[in-house]
């Protein structure tokens, strides 16, 4: 679990407010109701408290909260909990907190009025939610903490795109407090893994979500993608009976896609999306589909097309049609030296700055390197090609280095160079996505320090070309 440092909890009670925390969504019960009634409700809806509503002395409508604390001491009660109403264990007299109000007011309430549950009202003294004392905390210590409960809790597209913007929030938090790129990457990647999971499963009818299996690719299933990029997803259905006619499936495919956008993915440029037709289809259409592009067809766009593929990450649904897929996969391409020749020469598709000369002396500085094109692309499809021919299933390019130490079929001392280079770019792009800049760079305009590693990172993927070079033949194209 990440923790912030004092002074960063320090900030975060100065200038945070009670809107900015997680508010858990008010649930009211009758004060007649009985006990276990009570009890049997919560069950079902997963819920630990809810609001009880009552007439007090006057006729005056009254607001009292019931938790399960106050079922431990119901159960020693005279009576049984089934002849006892929620009013005679429920308190009354509730702590409120405005929601403009900021999180040190909040804090000092809880402590004032020894409370650990604030009721949290609107300008206009509406009710709105209930803050609790570990979720205030938790806001200060950890986002990753509430933007997780927002996710899951979430039932609207608008509750989704505020857990949006609390992770990304938070990876400008985490970049700017040194956390290492690598744990941002990890953390990020579970999180909008559960977001489009939930997504998911407010937009596809549980038919679907049974029968299919929702996917994303590329550096979202390979858990590297840290700021939103394009959408890259796809869908695989089960064989047989559809789950959708094929016009309602079009619709749900092309919701999840706009909704998508309005959570921050834009739409793919390459159209690699579930709503895409080519990219929604059952598991022998996959099949398929697959065995054509190691033929060849489709040309560079079907060698593309399987590399965003092989990188497939299930997020949601039946995750054993992916699975499925990856095994009949594996075959097809082991073997096939040519094809894995060709498949892995796009890793060398791009030109080095400059000519021969200043490359061999090494001045680069005042030339532009493409960061994605000179040093993640070559690095992740080169060892995207390796872990493909070795029938390695990992999708993380980490996992598939130390698969492929595992198997004897790379140096450890390159693969542990690949590795650290691979976040130096990651960390390097971050920083300049996070500034609103470009990939593209001068590593003159870097101090001194980061320009030398770059050029060390740069220079292990030069390294890593050559190693492809020798490997798969490329002479023989």
């Amino acid at each position: 679990m990440l923790t912030a440092d004092p002074q960063r909890e320090l900030l975060t009670l100065a200038t945070a407010r009670v809107r900015d925390a997680f508010l858990r969504k008010p649930h009211y019960v009758d004060g007649a109701t009985d006990l276990v009634s009570v009890c049997r409700d919560l069950s079902q809806r997963g819920l630990t408290q809810a609001l009880v509503r009552d007439v007090g002395e006057g006729g005056a409508e009254r607001i009292g909260i019931f938790t399960t604390t106050d079922l431990r001491d119901a159960l020693l009660h005279e009576r049984p909990p089934h002849q006892l109403a929620v009013r005679e264990v429920a308190r009354f007299g509730l702590v409120a907190v405005d929601l403009d109000a900021d999180l040190f007011e909040a804090l000092w309430r809880m402590v004032r009025h020894r409370v650990h549950r604030l009721v949290v009202t609107d300008a206009a003294g509406a009710v709105v939610g209930v803050l609790g004392q570990l979720d205030l905390v938790s806001l200060v210590a950890n986002h990753s903490h509430i933007a997780a409960l927002q996710i899951d809790e979430a039932a609207s597209l608008a509750e989704l795109r505020e857990a949006a913007r609390r992770i990304d929030a938070m990876v400008a938090l985490l970049h700017g407090g040194g956390v290492r790129v690598e744990r941002i990457a990890s953390l990020v990647s579970e999180l909008n893994g559960r977001l489009l999971a939930r997504l998911w499963q407010l937009l596809a009818p549980p038919a679907l979500v049974a029968r299919s299996c929702f996917v994303v690719l590329g550096s979202e299933g390979r858990g590297e993608q840290i700021l939103k990029t394009d959408q890259d997803n796809a869908l695989i259905l089960a064989d047989g009976e559809p789950p959708l006619p094929p016009a309602e499936l079009a619709a749900v495919a092309g919701s999840v896609s706009d909704a998508l956008a309005t959570l921050g993915w834009p739409p793919c440029p390459g159209d690699v999306m579930l709503s895409n037709p080519l990219w929604r289809q059952t598991l022998a259409g996959w099949t398929q589909t697959l065995q054509g592009w190691v033929r060849g067809d489709g040309g560079v766009d079907g060698v593309m097309n399987l590399a965003m593929f092989a990188d497939a990450s299930a997020v949601a649904g039946d995750a054993t049609l992916l699975q499925t897929l990856r095994e009949r996969l594996v075959p097809m391409v082991q073997g096939h030296d040519t094809w894995l020749a060709r498949f892995a020469a796009a890793a060398d598709q791009f030109a080095e700055p400059g000519n021969w000369l200043t490359r061999l002396t090494h001045r680069l500085d005042d030339e532009p390197v493409d960061l994605k094109k000179l040093g993640t692309f070559p690095l992740v499809h080169g060892v995207r090609a390796l872990a493909l021919q070795a029938g390695i299933t990992e999708t993380a390019t980490t996992a598939r280095l130390a698969a492929l130490v595992a198997q004897d079929r790379l140096d450890a001392a390159l693969a542990r160079d690949l590795a650290d280079a691979l976040h130096a770019f990651m960390g390097r792009r971050l920083a300049r996505g996070l500034a609103g800049e470009s990939s593209v760079l001068r590593p003159a305009e870097l101090p001194t320090l980061e320009r030398e590693a770059l050029q060390d990172a740069l220079a292990v993927v030069r390294r890593f070309r050559a190693h492809l070079r020798h490997h798969f033949h490329f002479e023989a194209l």
